[in-house]
This record gives C-alpha cells, structure tokens and sequence, in this order.
C-alpha cells in the first residue's frame, strides 16, 4: 500500500467537504437500468443476475439529460449513471448545459468574428469561412467548474468536436500577438432578456498566447458530426481542452488583443474560486490556467446476485490531468484502508487524430476512462465512496478535499 501524504479526513469533514461541493440534498429515487455497466463475463460476476441500481444519496433530484431554466439560469444535467465504456461519447441532446441560449440572440448577430489588435482597423472572420476551414480536432472533456451534488455532478460530458486551431484564427488579427507584453480576449454574445438568480452577464476569458498554443484550444463549430445546436454556442465555441467549461466561451463573435495589463473578465472573477485560484487576482495575467485536475468518482452502484451471494458492483469516471494515471484506488468509509479499484485502464484514445494511438498515452486524458470495482460490504450501512490517484506527485485538490465522494446506502449483505 503507497503511503498517503494527503489529509485523511474524518466522516464529518468528508460530509462538510460534501456539503461545499453544492450543499446537502436528500433523496433520489431508485433508478433501473436495462444492462450492468460492464458485461458479465467481467470478473467475478459471470453467470450472475443484476438485481438493480443502488440510489446515490444526498444529492440534488434536478430532471436529468433534459433542460431546464432559460438563458443565464438554464441547465442540462447530464445522467452519469447511464455511461458505459461501449458509449464513451454524450449524445448531443445529453452533453451538460450551464448556460442556455439568450432570448434576444439572432442569427443574424454572429455571422461574423470582429478580430481586433492593439492597433490597425478591426477585421472580420466569417463563420462560413471558419465551417469551410474546419476538420476534426478529437475527443475532449467539459466540466463546468460549478459541477456539483445539487445538480449529480452532471455537468461533465464528452463529444467530438470539430473545428478550427485557435492559434490558426489569430494569424488574422491586425496585429499579430508575438510580442510578450500582448494577451487574448475571447468573448460570446451574452445579453439576457431576464435577471439571472444566480450568474453574471459576460462571458469572455483572457489568455496568453502560450496558453492557446500549449492548451490546443480551437473555435469549434460541431459536435458529434452535427452542427452546433444553439444551446451548445451555435454558430461557433471556444473550446480549451483540459481546462474548465468556463473558458469554453459560447456564441463567439470578438477575438481581440488587450495589453498584459489587463484587467480580469467579470466571467473570470466570478469563477476564481471554483477555478482554484489564490483569492481574485487584480489582473488576468495572474490567474492561474483554470486546468482540470485528475479527478474519480463513482457513477453507480449495481447491486447482483452471483449464486447464492449478494454482491456490488461500483463503476465510474476518472479524467482530467495530463499524464496517464498508473494506480487508482477506491475506500468506502473514512475508517477503512484504500484498496486498488480492481478494474481500471486509461484510455490510449489519440485525441489529435481522433483514432487509437497504439503504444501512447500522451493525451488520454482529454478524454474520461472507466473503471470497476467489485465490492461485498460488511454490513448494511451508509457508505461513503471516495476514489485516489495513488501517486503523490500529482496534484488532485478536488480530491484531496473529498468534492466528489458519493453516498449509497446499502439495505442487503
């Protein structure tokens, strides 16, 4: 067993940890699924029979893969306890909303990107010639950075994403953005007909031009093979892999070149916290890149009989970060000992090229990888499901505060 360097918290801190990552919340009705999430030849399970799923609890109950709520306080809640490793990808109608499209928003109004430098006229870029200039740029993760229990931590999703290189797109800005004292401003439509309950109007982030090139970031204009639906930033998203949703600024219609002195978006002062950063810096050049750690959880607990025994089957997520993980591991209460998650292998999913990159692993996490775990409780009881990145050298701050350990409570042994 490795050693843990990290904060071995106590039943009551994991559940104030829980109650941080979107407060507490009871019930969630029992949910049956048509098949387990692995096959029943996986491990010790052959010949068995599912009984059912177990509920998650004390979270959220939103409407799950449907939206919800219009404009700045619309949602979609996408259901994590239906992904299956034959289905890596979120159907489009199921990929997570945290901002639904304004009312006041018109075709008419993006038809075009202004790209403006520090200095020279304005120039405009045509969706037209962004959608003739597009080609697949891979399979990608979004987590909202405000993905928690209240909404099943059902903000995170994946798709095929089409599209054009950022750093392509900003060969046409007036002034090219080479010199060290420059930065880039990408902003999307974001006037609302109503008052949000809970959002800022402003959608825009500031990046360095390193952050472009290092991140991949890239204007994209499908989804799955599919246009880009309105909801999901028709005609035309920022999409910034491996960093949070809220730099994957919807409805693009600005591009332009601001001074390394600029002041923050209202978009990033409102997501410094979630975004980890060291209080709300005064300037954007001090924000840290809002980068994705790795990060596992547990998506359903399936409950089976396997002759005459009662057994669980626990299967989930683990993303983020961007080394491979080697060594993942699962504790189901505070007072137990982590043990290996019994089933686990990261993807070698080739995000570049959009195929399998045989013999690599260098960016499979922009994707999410699966994992199982076979597990028979002592005794009824409430359990708490915390996962661990066994490596001590990679930073995992949600985890190491237990923002995704997950409750089931478990009636039969």
């Amino acid at each position: 067993m490795l050693a843990n360097p990290r904060p071995h918290l106590s039943r009551r801190e994991l559940l104030s940890a829980m109650s941080i990552a979107g407060g507490v919340c009871i019930g969630l009705e029992k949910i049956l699924l048509p098949s387990p999430a692995y096959g029943q030849s996986r491990n010790s399970f052959a010949g068995g029979e599912m009984l059912g799923i177990v509920p998650l609890a004390r979270e959220g109950t939103p409407p799950m893969d449907t939206p919800i709520g219009e404009e700045l306080d619309g949602r979609l809640y996408t259901d994590l306890s239906t992904l299956a490793p034959e289905k890596p990808i979120t159907p489009v109608e199921r990929f997570y909303v945290r901002t639904r499209a304004s009312a006041l928003l018109k075709d008419t109004d993006l038809r075009s990107i202004e790209m403006r430098g520090l200095t020279g006229d304005p120039v405009r870029v045509s969706t037209e010639e962004l959608r003739a200039r597009a080609r697949p740029m891979g399979r990608h993760l979004m987590e909202c950075a405000g993905n928690t229990r209240d909404g099943r931590f059902g903000l995170i999703s994946v798709a095929d994403w089409t599209g054009v290189p950022l750093t392509e797109v900003l060969q046409r800005l007036p002034a090219v953005p080479t010199v060290k004292d420059t930065r880039i401003l990408v902003s999307g439509f974001d006037r609302y007909a109503s008052q949000s309950a809970s959002s800022t109007p402003g959608a825009s982030w500031i990046f360095s031009p390193d952050d472009i090139r290092s991140s991949g970031a890239f204007l994209a204009t499908e989804m799955d093979g599919a246009p880009l639906t309105r909801d999901h930033g028709a005609p035309v998203r920022l999409v910034v892999p491996g960093w949070y949703g809220c730099t994957c600024i919807k409805w693009v219609n600005e591009i332009r070149a601001v001074p390394d002195a600029a002041e923050p978006t209202s978009q990033m002062q409102e997501f410094a916290f979630r975004t980890m950063q060291h209080g709300s810096p005064k300037l954007a050049r001090d924000y840290q890149p809002p980068a994705i750690d790795p990060a596992a959880m547990a998506t359903r607990v399936e409950k089976w009989r396997v002759g005459d025994k009662i057994k669980y089957r626990v299967a989930g997520i683990l993303w983020g970060g961007t080394a491979p993980v080697k060594r993942l591991e699962i504790r189901f209460n505070p007072e137990e000992d982590y043990v290996p998650v019994d089933n686990f292998e990261q993807s070698s999913h080739d995000s570049s090229t959009n195929r399998p990159n045989e013999g690599s692993t260098a960016r499979s996490n922009d994707s999410w990888s699966f994992w199982s775990h076979s597990w028979m409780p002592a005794a009824p009881g409430k359990y708490l499901l915390r996962l661990r990145v066994a490596e001590p050298v990679v930073p995992t701050r949600r985890l190491d505060m237990g923002f995704y350990v997950r409750e089931v409570e478990i009636s039969e042994v």
